[in-house]
């Protein structure tokens, strides 16, 4: 992307031009040029979702592109991603009052044992990036945690995260738990962390293993549609 000249004013700005320079500031992690453009572009006028799709949700997809195909790194995508939440913080209390769509709703944690949890920041992070609303319960979560998150939030995903060898069996615990309470179909089960694969996602009943942030975006994009094409039908 092209450095951020600093003479640009933001203001004097097509709405085009300043979409598009908008994701360049996402993409450089450019936190106050992300708040100021968010602000130019409802004081002309552009409606919060707009905003949120166009600008932040459009540039944050380029950013997982390109951290997919390691062209970015985790430091890079971070700051990323703290640019957008900066954008969010204005957009979202905007949002609520609107009953704007939503691209779905996750709730994600870090299984019992384990306190690992920059993978799962940067899957949250992302998640929001994308367009879902998603609740972060933290690290060290017994099942109880996990069950009590989907009955309080009632997300369409459950994401869980391990990042040790001998926490990462957890994770079939939780989803034996969600199966002999009846509630497993319920919910997309999404798993990831440095010692999984797709054959262990396979074996404990998850829906999918998500090697990284930007495919773990991608495979929610794809459950969660499918599923309201099911409810549509249904």
């Amino acid at each position: 992307m092209a450095d951020q000249d600093d003479d640009i004013i933001l203001s004097d700005l097509t709405d085009e031009e300043l979409i598009q320079q908008m994701h360049d500031d996402l993409y450089d992690g450019l936190k106050d040029e992300i708040i100021e453009a968010v602000n130019i572009l409802l004081e002309r006028g552009w409606q919060p979702y707009d905003i949120l799709t166009r600008a932040l949700v459009a540039g944050m997809t380029i950013v997982g592109y390109d951290f997919r195909d390691g062209i970015l790194f985790v430091p890079e995508v971070l700051l990323a991603a703290n640019a957008m939440k900066g954008g969010m913080i204005i957009l979202k209390p905007l949002l609520a009052e609107t009953d704007a769509p939503r691209m779905g709703k996750m709730v994600i944690g870090t299984v019992k044992g384990d306190i690992h949890d920059i993978g799962k920041n940067l899957v949250a992070m992302m998640m929001e990036g994308a367009g879902f609303e998603v609740v972060d319960i933290g690290i060290n979560n017994p099942v109880e945690s996990y069950l009590e998150a989907l009955a309080a939030e009632e997300p369409d995903i459950l994401g869980m995260s391990a990042l040790l060898t001998t926490t990462m069996p957890y994770m079939k615990t939780v989803i034996d738990t969600m199966v002999a309470e009846g509630i497993r179909d319920r919910y997309v089960v999404l798993v990831g962390g440095a010692p999984l694969n797709e054959e262990f996602g396979k074996a404990i009943g998850a829906d999918a293993y998500c090697r990284d942030a930007a495919v773990a975006v991608e495979t929610a994009k794809s459950f969660v549609a499918r599923r309201h094409n099911q409810l549509a039908v249904g």
